[in-house]
């Protein structure tokens, strides 16, 4: 079996559905790009598909429209949320708007999906976060993920606590 005839695990379709929401995000908010054509675009021409001699892994479409349309909706409750897990003086509308699609994504993934374990979506958006950053930004959005999840799923978080100890 050729690399690309394999399958591509469901894990590694979430992932791509993550990078690929951040992506649409970061789209609309810098262009104005309406929400159902930018789901339209990313379904058609980018998911799964080669972009710039670039081929993208295929992303489970269904976890990215949630992703991307629940980000859309709950914008007006997760902003203030990130707002206040922010270093004091570091308003939301100054952060960087990649930083900004990463921390929503994160945060709303974290509300709406219990099913993935509070780590891996931390690692998740870590990683999303490294694909566009050298510097610290990365280690700020495992550090506001981490107090929102501490806050929403504390539960969850004591027992990591336990079993890091």
């Amino acid at each position: 079996m050729s690399e690309k005839d394999k399958p591509v695990r469901t894990a590694n379709q979430r992932g791509s559905a993550r990078l690929g929401a951040v992506q649409a995000l970061y789209q609309m908010d810098v262009g104005g790009t309406p929400l159902t054509e930018v789901l339209q675009e990313f379904e058609l021409y980018r998911l799964g598909k080669e972009v710039d001699e670039v081929l993208y892994l295929p992303a489970d479409f269904t976890y990215f429209k949630d992703l991307v349309s629940g980000v859309v909706k709950q914008q007006r409750t997760l902003d203030p949320m990130i707002h206040s897990a922010l270093q004091k003086g570091w308003p939301l509308a100054r952060i960087d708007q990649t930083m900004r699609a990463i921390m929503r994504c994160g945060l709303y993934e974290l509300m709406r999906h219990k099913e993935v374990p509070v780590p891996v979506i931390l690692t998740e958006y870590v990683d999303v976060a490294k694909a566009f950053f050298e510097g610290d930004e990365p280690r700020v959005v495992n550090g506001v993920l981490d107090s929102l999840a501490r806050g929403m799923r504390a539960d969850e978080m004591k027992q990591k606590d336990a079993s890091d100890s």
